[in-house]
Parts: C-alpha cells; structure tokens; sequence
C-alpha cells in the first residue's frame, strides 16, 4: 500500500471530520467522517469553496470578509476553534466545533486542513443540564455565556449577597431568577422590586411595610417586600437609583437583618438573601460619593456581570431563534424564518438594547411581514441604517470613531477615510472595522464596491 493510500485509510477512521484547502479555499481532499458530519459526499464536497459549506454561520461571513480561513493561526499563536450549528441539506441540523492547522509547503498545494468535531450529544447534554439547573431563561453557546452559567451556579449555593451588572437588557432578571431557583431557598419567594419606578417614599413602604395611619393613604397595615421575601430572595433591580437617606436605611437592614414598618418602633427579624442589580457603575458612582461604599461591598460579596450581545454575535442567531418561537406563539402563527441577509443585518448590529431591543425588532418584522420568512426590509430602519456618529474629521490625529459607523460624507470621502484608517492599521481589516465603528461585514462591503 503506497503513502497515499495509507494515509486515507487513517484520515478515514478518525472521529473528527477533516477537509484539505488550497490556497483558495477549495476543497481537495475529504474523509469519511467529514462526508458523514457535512451530510454530503465526495462528489458533493470536492472544489467546492469552503465557506460555501457553511453558509448562514459566523465562520463563513468572516472568512469572506477576510479574504482567507479565519481559523488558520498565525506563527506561535495558539489553536482558535469556533462553535457553530450547520443546517445540512436533510434539513436536520449539527453542532458543530471547527478549527484549522496551516499545513507545511507541499507538492499537492494543499493550505491548511479543517478539521470538525460533531458536538451534537455535547449541545444536547448542555441543554439537559442547563433545563437541570433551570438556567431555560437564559440562552447562549458563547465561552462568555457558559462561563456565566458556572458562575451563576457557584453563587447559587451561596447565601451571600449578589450584585448584578450589565447594560440594560441584556437579561439582569435572568439571571437574578436563575440565582433563586437553583439556591437552597427556590421553595421560599421570589419578589423582585424596581427600585428606579419608585418615589422615595413610596419605595420605603415597599421595602419596609407601613402600619395602619403611618402616613396620609395608610387606610390599613401592610408588610413590606423583607417581609414578603422571608424564607426567599428579594431582587432589588437598578439599585443605582435609590437616593443616599435610601442607601443609609438598605445598609442598616442588611447588617442588623431586621426592618421596622413606617409608624411603628419595634423591629422584625427578617431572613433575606439580596440580589440587587445595576446597568450603572457603582464602584465610580462610590468613588464619587454619590453611592455609599460600604453598601456597594456589603452588595458586592458575588459580583457577576452579564455580557452585552454585541460581545456574543455568535449568540444572536440562537437568541433570534428562540424569540421566534415564543413571537409564532404568542401571535398563532407559523414559526418565523429568517432570510440570509436578514441574519446579516441582525449580526452586524451593535444591539445598544441588547436582548430586549433584540426581541423588539423581531417583534416588529414579524407585524411588517406577510408571512414566515423574514427579509432585511421586515428589520426596524435603524437595525439596517444605524445612528450616525458625529461628524468625522480629517485630522490624522483625531480619535477613532467609536460608534456603530454610517457615513454622513461623500462616497470619495468615506473611500478616504477608509483608506486611511486601514492604512494606519496595516491592512489590519479587523482593526480597521472596530476603529471606524463599523462591522467587518460593512468594511468588506465598502471596500468591494470601491474595487468595483
């Protein structure tokens, strides 16, 4: 048996998928457990551009946008892998973890190898954990999510006190909820209160309770949410905005464990685990002394923090599939599908809202279209033109533009930009793109229709 053949024979009995690429990223040479992963044969696979495999998934828009494997590591860089979920061409649909290895100068021209690991079972094992630990509110594959989920669960067997952070949005709630149901007190009471809808005296009777003629109004006696938490947790949402007399009062309640209701003297012992949450940042707020600090570490014991989608897009599709669903339900209509460009649009957006401006937006391409497939024109206007940032300047020493980038200039002007930009990055398109405050997918295209 000659070299060849006996290096088929082995690529053929491993587990892992493995597909060869030329520097153009054409498909050379396969073996079976790629066919069988891919669902396609041979025939099917060979000199077939590799992205074209993977289309609608992240890997494939970034290896077009670079121009070249986006897996493939550079000299003394370590192994970068990518999670995706393929739909075959049966329909049914595969967890899959690719990575690359450049391969040596060789007579066959091949570049680099692909090799992919079905991670079907393991998804599946993670959903049956995550339903387990009843972490269901909470969706996302990204190492950001699944190293929020351990920590989630670390805290969960902790009495101490929790202080969640996070833009707006992006599902603070969800993971308060998910804290409460998988700790020792997920028998007891959950009472969430939104501390930022409240007036100040309002709020103190909320928290507190108030006995029967405490104040103008108090026609009858009534517990407060300590009370009311007794035995659970008590989940005290935008806790930035709770004013300093507030904060004096919080603190005494959490180290004494006991309030008194308005108008009365005497104190009840209560037995609460506080979760608070914030989208502001209460360590500056402290240094400024506008937050009290020893409330900020008394709350600060278990501090997590929740990842703004724009820093998981890999997550957005997955998120986007599971507010189809519960939007067919709630609206008795078939499930929505979403075009390729509409995927596009919904990942190259920077989400300022998150999760919550996310499920808006579906909300309203699923009212705009006729049926269940969801175009890029169904999309609110802003997902598709975003908000100009301001004015950009020509001096090369002006700060690059931060935001999620429009031009507002000429089409030669913003050609100049572009070109300075990439110019001062290295031909580093990446860079480029986060400079400019513009997707990658945007700087591809920008730069395709100049060369055009």
């Amino acid at each position: 048996m000659g070299m060849i053949a006996a290096l088929k024979v082995f690529l053929d009995t491993l587990e892992e998928g493995v597909l060869f690429l030329d520097t153009h990223r054409r498909v050379v040479e396969i073996n079976e457990a790629a066919m069988q992963v891919l669902g396609r044969d041979s025939g099917q696979l060979i000199e077939r551009l590799c992205p074209t495999l993977f289309v609608g998934t992240q890997c494939a828009r970034t290896c077009e946008v670079r121009g070249g494997c986006a897996l493939t590591p550079s000299p003394g860089e370590a192994r970068k892998s990518q999670d995706v979920t393929l739909e075959r061409s049966d329909g049914s649909e595969v967890a899959l973890r690719m990575w690359a290895m450049l391969l040596p100068p060789n007579d066959a021209g091949l570049y680099c190898a692909i090799v992919l690991r079905d991670r079907s079972r393991e998804v599946a094992l993670e959903n049956e954990v995550r339903e387990r630990w009843r972490l269901g509110g909470l969706v996302g594959r990204t190492p950001v999510m699944q190293s929020l989920y351990a920590q989630i669960l670390r805290a969960a067997a902790s009495d101490a006190s929790a202080l969640i952070t996070g833009e707006s949005g992006v599902g603070k709630e969800l993971v308060a909820r998910a804290l409460h149901d998988n700790s020792p007190r997920s028998g007891g009471p959950y009472i969430p209160l939104h501390c930022g809808a409240l007036p100040e005296t309002l709020l103190e009777s909320e928290l507190f309770g108030h006995a029967k003629g405490a104040f103008s109004g108090a026609a009858t006696t009534r517990i407060g949410r300590f009370e009311a938490a007794h035995g659970g947790t008590l989940l005290l949402d935008e806790i930035g905005e709770i004013s300093p007399a507030m904060q004096t009062k919080l603190l005494r309640v959490l180290q004494e464990k006991e309030v008194v209701r308005l108008g009365e003297n005497h104190a009840r012992k209560v037995d609460v685990r506080v979760i608070a949450a914030t989208n502001r940042d209460l360590a500056a707020m402290a240094r400024r002394g506008e937050f009290r600090e020893d409330l900020y570490y008394r709350l600060r014991v278990l501090p997590l923090e929740v990842p703004p989608l724009r820093e998981r897009r890999d997550d957005i599709a997955l998120i986007a599939g599971k507010i189809a669903g519960e939007l067919a339900e709630r609206y008795r209509r078939e499930p929505m599908r979403f075009a390729r460009g509409t995927m596009d649009a919904l990942e190259a957006y920077d989400w300022p809202g998150n999760v919550r401006q996310l499920y808006n937006a579906l909300e309203f391409a699923a009212v705009q279209a006729d049926g269940p497939l969801i175009l890029p024109r169904h999309l609110p206007p802003e997902i598709l033109q975003p908000a100009a940032p301001a004015a950009p300047t020509h001096d090369r020493y002006a700060p690059p533009l931060t935001r999620y980038y429009r031009p507002v200039v000429s089409p030669d002007e913003e050609r100049g930009i572009i070109r300075r930009v990439l110019q001062e990055c290295g031909g580093n398109r990446a860079e480029a793109a986060r400079r400019l405050g513009m997707s990658r997918t945007t700087l591809w295209k920008r730069l395709s229709a100049e060369k055009g």
